[in-house]
């Protein structure tokens, strides 16, 4: 639910960098208009005449910054601790957080069976090389079910990111010793750490000039390759192919570039790689997304930017605020777990806003500043891999253990009588994804999440 909007009729959010301020004249009926006290987009808009040039410099300078973040951040009369998934960002914050203790840090991680899911065999790399005292869990299943009935009471609002199920997780298990950890979050949207921000510009590049006949066909021709059988091929050209270039979950991969193919604008192709569904009317009955909503994220962006700071800017604003910090917040103080975030701290942000886009991503790898900075504390064999993603299996779950709780949610009967979304819509997409011919589980979770907090907070079916 983006920012100012909620679910709640007559409640707002207060966008991030900004204050209201209220007084005892202050009338019910006529609050008072935010005021930003910070802007990330003027900070970037000051930032293009003066780019940082010299990427060892930069590299120090990031790994001052981010040193001194991890310093103010483990300051507590409390036991702290890391998230630790392996990947980029957190192995960076853990190798700052251990330099500066004379003991192991606290480092915690979970992990899935389902080899395409599970990072923990890599993050168990990481913890040994920098010798944290490690605890992992590897999760089955039965205790993602134990968590779907809570999820609704936590969020309080419909939460369609189904990795708060591994945040949940992480943050119990962390909790058992720490009272407050540190994340890698932000890393991405600060210094293009995305699939989108490697090669959604490029391919706009080569896909933007060709005919609109041309680019139907090959749409088509993309749409009929079913995900199965890519992932085969993905994974057999994986054994023999460096580690940056193996492809993970090939099908999908496939099948979000046969949406893309129609894209008129690099902005178009952001939002298409950002969205879902780029037509969320059609399943939410007399919906529509405003596209001012999506306008005013760069409203105050006046001047011209490149596509990759333009990407990494609108990630920020929208992404990294209304669903990475509120998943991870409402996910850890569930359990009382305090999180603290060094890329969100304000010197390192700022510095952000100057890194040129080559120092972003190069040679096809996305936060290439962050990994010049990584690589003095962890040799590059243990994190020289294809970018994952924190999330659970979703797809096969839906074909397996959470069948049953699914198809309930999503019974015609019950969506007819409750009118929120096109119960025919719904039921071919559960039915394509049942028989194997695509992949929906990010899109039915969506469905799914909003049916649960339906059943939580209304008095509804």
């Amino acid at each position: 639910m983006p920012a100012p909007w909620t679910i709640w009729e007559g409640i707002r959010k207060l966008a991030s960098g900004s204050r209201v301020t209220f007084s005892p004249a202050t009338e019910a009926n006529r609050l008072p208009q935010p005021e930003a006290y910070w802007s990330m987009r003027q900070n970037v808009m000051t930032a293009q005449s003066d780019r940082l040039s010299e990427p060892s410099e930069a590299t120090d300078e990031l790994n001052r910054l981010l040193s001194q973040a991890v310093k103010r951040q483990l300051l507590s009369d409390v036991p702290v601790g890391a998230f630790l998934s392996g990947g980029i960002d957190s192995s960076t914050i853990v190798a700052l957080m251990q330099a500066r203790s004379a003991r192991p840090i606290k480092t915690f991680s979970i992990g899935f069976a389902e080899a395409a899911f599970n990072e923990a065999v890599h993050a168990r790399g990481i913890a040994h090389h920098l010798t944290t005292d490690h605890t992992e869990l590897i999760v089955a299943p039965s205790a993602a079910l134990d968590v779907i009935p809570k999820l609704a009471q936590i969020y309080d609002e419909p939460f369609g990111d189904s990795s708060q199920i591994p945040s949940h997780l992480v943050a119990m298990l962390a909790r058992r010793r720490v009272t407050v950890a540190l994340s890698g979050d932000a890393g991405d949207e600060l210094f293009g750490g995305y699939n989108r921000h490697v090669w959604g510009a490029r391919l706009h590049a080569h896909l933007g000039p060709l005919p609109a006949s041309v680019k139907r066909t090959i749409a088509a021709a993309i749409g009929a390759i079913a995900p199965e059988p890519a992932n085969t091929v993905g994974h057999f050209a994986g054994k023999v192919l460096p580690n940056r270039y193996r492809i993970l979950r090939a099908g999908d991969q496939i099948a979000k570039i046969g949406r893309l193919v129609g894209a008129r604008t690099s902005e178009d192709m952001y939002r298409l790689l950002s969205s879902i569904d780029d037509n969320p009317a059609s399943v939410i009955l007399g919906g529509s997304e405003p596209e001012s909503w999506f306008a005013a994220q760069m409203a105050e962006v006046d001047q011209p930017i490149d596509p990759l700071n333009w990407m990494t800017l609108s990630d920020a604003l929208s992404y990294l605020t209304d669903d990475i910090l509120q998943k991870v917040d409402r996910a850890a103080m569930s359990v009382s777990l305090e999180t603290r975030v060094p890329f969100l701290d304000r010197d390192v942000v700022e510095f952000s806003c100057h890194v040129p886009p080559d120092m972003k991503v190069r040679n096809g790898q996305g936060k290439w500043l962050v990994r010049q900075v990584l690589d003095r504390y962890v040799p590059k064999h243990l994190i020289d891999r294809p970018k994952t993603g924190f999330s659970i299996p979703l797809d096969e779950w839906l074909r397996g253990p959470l069948k049953t709780w699914a198809s309930d949610l999503l019974a015609p009967r019950r969506l007819n009588r409750q009118g929120w979304f096109d119960s025919k819509r719904v039921s071919f997409v559960w039915a394509e994804h049942q028989q194997g011919r695509r992949n929906h589980g990010f899109w039915l979770w969506n469905v799914l999440m909003a049916q649960a907090w339906s059943d939580r907070w209304c008095s509804g079916p």
